[in-house]
């Protein structure tokens, strides 16, 4: 794969180096914050080779799967980030995508800290386990001390993560969260103290993730408050002195149980329907962990997760559903690639799969099960038996990382040798049971479409959507159209602004702004057209449509009207641009130059 190429069209796709404001990437995605969403390119960017997916709900996730890294790296080379401060622009979004969005950008950058040291900790277990290192060693209990670490100052790394999520000073919220895990803090706690006539309860607060969360929001709000109001000359300690003075107080008194009560209760309302559904609730949590996965939605769980980890020092419901879930998948994707005879299927089936069994799923949901129906039902089935058979086993997990072949050892249980048996026959279930499903279940019938369509030479007909000079793409006074980095295609300086499907098919996407829309033909050709060259900034005005996504559309059906004065008048080009956004699948024969009433045709279009 060429990384670089893949960086450059991504960069173009997400609206250029001007509209990223910040980028980071997961295990699978690249992570952008745009100044304007609406400037991303999204249906192109999904078509797009080396990229998987794209989710675009709250923060913008590029999906690439396990190239993810080499793909960055050439991104931040091209991609100047220094410096920017450009307002982000303001979109319609409900409270609860706005939490979702607030809770995985404080949580998901603590997962490689927090699976790293999971991992260390269960290999651990497993050498202990059998043998191999004696727990009591010196470099046992240092290596241990390691993953211990990491939860005991778990708060601190939150008050980093929030601050960042909140623009508060990194350093100041670590020194506010850093108090209360002080020895002398604890010992001041623990003998007892009152601060204001109010007897100040007794918390431990490492390993709290809600405490430090209260604590940085209402430090944030301390911070922006004395910016405004302290002098200039004296703000640099003034600022800093005054919040911390103000915002500890309030953490002891108030905010610190706060938190910790809001972790407690938590984790004993999750307990407690774990309780009551018992083995249920693991079945029911595997089998939709694909899709909340693939809506981000399985990042809610994590705070729980940490909290209930953090006080029992294991966890039994969201660890044993995600074995089920993540082998499941593995399982799946192995059984499509053995039956499958399409190539690039079997190769991409393959290589998803054995992601999947290290714990990185993403690859085998955009690439195969979320796309066949079989394959899922492969996943969600033997998800949810592998799911009831952990659960019903009560197995629980002692690490806070990703299940795979590689980390089963977070089952390891000194105190009860059958947790790790228990969990090991799980993972057979969800491997063993989903390949089956999908093997026995799958049918070629996408594989064999294609193969006759490619023995099919009929060209298909393209007319003329709108009356208008035609023109050749090359000639588009927009770099992006003008070089076919969209496709292969043509164009029109439209004489009035009346757009018709140049095509009998579906609408595939219309953009809220109204200025572009997609059509898939009835042969398989997708076209993109789109009217005026940065007409998106005029955010719908002066256009009109007829249609919505979904609908069916016949030739010359009106779709679109548009005011070309509008247009000019904001200073744009009105050119509509006609791109075959599949240009790798058909490619277009015939260009009528010549044609200027809509209705007459543009070119044809054939299957390679």
């Amino acid at each position: 794969m060429d990384y670089k190429k893949l960086a450059a069209d991504i960069l173009k796709l997400v609206g250029g180096n001007e509209n990223v404001l910040h980028l980071e990437h997961c295990s699978t995605r690249l992570r952008f914050t745009l100044a304007d969403k609406s400037k991303a390119d999204t249906e192109q960017l999904k078509k797009t080779p080396g990229v998987m997916n794209v989710i675009s709900k709250s923060q913008y996730q590029v999906v690439i799967g396990n190239s993810v890294i080499e793909v960055y790296d050439e991104l931040i080379k091209i991609c100047d980030l220094g410096g920017k401060k450009a307002a982000v622009k303001e979109e319609k979004q409900s409270k609860g995508a706005a939490f979702m969005e607030f809770v995985i950008s404080i949580f998901q950058p603590l997962i490689p800290a927090i699976a790293g040291a999971g991992v260390l900790k269960s290999i651990l277990l497993l050498l202990s386990g059998i043998g191999i290192m004696d727990p009591t060693s010196t470099l046992y209990v240092v290596l241990a001390s390691i993953s211990d670490a990491t939860f005991y100052f778990l708060p601190m790394m939150v008050a980093v993560t929030c601050a960042n999520t909140l623009k508060c000073n990194r350093l100041i919220a670590i020194a506010a969260v850093g108090f209360l895990l002080l020895p002398a803090t604890t010992k001041m706690l623990a003998e007892g103290v009152v601060l204001f006539g109010i007897t100040i309860p007794n918390i431990a607060y490492n390993a709290q993730i809600f405490p430090a969360i209260l604590c940085v929001v209402f430090l944030t709000m301390m911070e922006r408050f004395f910016n405004k109001v302290s002098p200039k000359a004296i703000r640099v300690f003034f600022v800093p002195m005054m919040s911390l003075a103000i915002t500890i107080p309030v953490t002891l008194l108030i905010l610190g149980p706060l938190g910790f009560n809001i972790g407690a209760l938590l984790t004993k309302v999750i307990l407690f329907l774990y309780a009551k559904l018992g083995f249920i609730a693991v079945a029911l949590l595997s089998a939709v962990l694909p899709f909340m996965i693939a809506l981000g939605m399985h990042k809610a769980l994590l705070p729980y997760a940490i909290t209930t980890y953090g006080e029992l020092g294991y966890e039994a419901l969201y660890l044993c559903a995600s074995l089920a879930h993540n082998i499941s998948e593995s399982g799946a994707c192995f059984g499509v690639a053995l039956k499958t005879k399409n190539k690039e299927l079997k190769q991409t089936a393959f290589s998803a799969g054995i992601s999947a069994l290290m714990g990185i799923t993403e690859p085998a949901l955009y690439g195969v099960t979320l796309q066949y129906k079989r394959a899922m039902i492969g996943v969600t089935v033997a998800g949810a038996v592998s799911g009831a058979f952990l659960g019903l086993m009560a197995v629980q997990g002692f690490a806070l990382v990703g299940p795979s072949i590689a980390s089963m050892t977070m089952f390891m249980d000194p105190a009860n040798g059958k947790n790790f048996i228990y969990a090991c026959i799980g993972f057979v279930i969800a491997i063993a049971g989903s390949f089956l499903i999908a093997f026995l279940s799958w049918k070629d019938e996408e594989a064999e479409t294609i193969e006759e369509v490619k023995n099919d030479n009929t060209e298909y007909p393209v007319v003329l959507p709108v009356s208008g000079k035609v023109i050749p793409l090359s000639e588009v006074n927009d770099e992006v159209f003008a070089s076919g980095t969209l496709g292969d295609g043509i164009a029109v300086i439209p004489e009035n602004g009346e757009l018709v499907s140049p095509v009998d098919g579906e609408i595939v996407m219309l953009f809220d702004t109204k200025h572009a829309l997609g059509i898939k033909a009835d042969d398989g050709t997708e076209l993109l057209i789109h009217i005026g060259i940065d007409t998106v900034t005029m955010e719908g005005r002066g256009f009109e449509a007829f249609v919505k996504s979904g609908d069916r559309v016949k030739t010359n059906e009106p779709l679109i009207r548009f005011d070309l004065n509008e247009i000019k008048k904001a200073e744009l080009d009105t050119t509509v641009c006609i791109i075959v956004s599949n240009s790798n699948d058909y490619e277009i024969l015939n260009k009528n130059y010549k044609g200027s009433d809509k209705g007459t045709s543009l070119f044809t279009t054939r299957k390679k």
